[in-house]
């Protein structure tokens, strides 16, 4: 007669198997992430005349600017340009930071705060 109900004989040992392989995964997920919160990100904008640098924590750290772009009858454009320089340079830590976690975990995504 077959046994009804239960595990079968391999599920334990399988399910410590899964526990440690989570267990690595969530070790390397954080170590990756306290690599990439010390990375920095530069981007620029109106042909360089506009540098933001950004770190991995989403904070922007440094802003350059041209003397040539400092036009006091034209601070809109200044404020578009510093804009666009800050977006692109979170844009690029963005997609660094979700290229490098979907290594680790196999394209999983979601769920994990990233």
């Amino acid at each position: 007669m077959a046994r009804r109900g239960g595990f079968s004989g391999g599920m334990p040992g399988n399910m410590n198997n899964l526990m440690k392989q989570a267990q690595k995964m969530q070790k390397k997920m954080e170590e990756t992430t306290k690599a990439l919160e010390e990375k920095t990100y530069e981007a620029t904008a109106g042909g360089g005349v506009v540098s933001v640098t950004v770190s991995g924590k989403k904070e922007v750290t440094a802003i350059k600017l041209a003397e040539e772009v400092v036009d006091p009858d034209d601070i809109e454009m200044l404020e578009d340009l510093i804009i666009a320089a800050t977006n692109e340079a979170l844009r690029a830590m963005e997609e660094d930071s979700q290229s490098t976690m979907a290594k680790i975990t196999g394209g999983l995504g979601g769920g994990f705060g990233f």
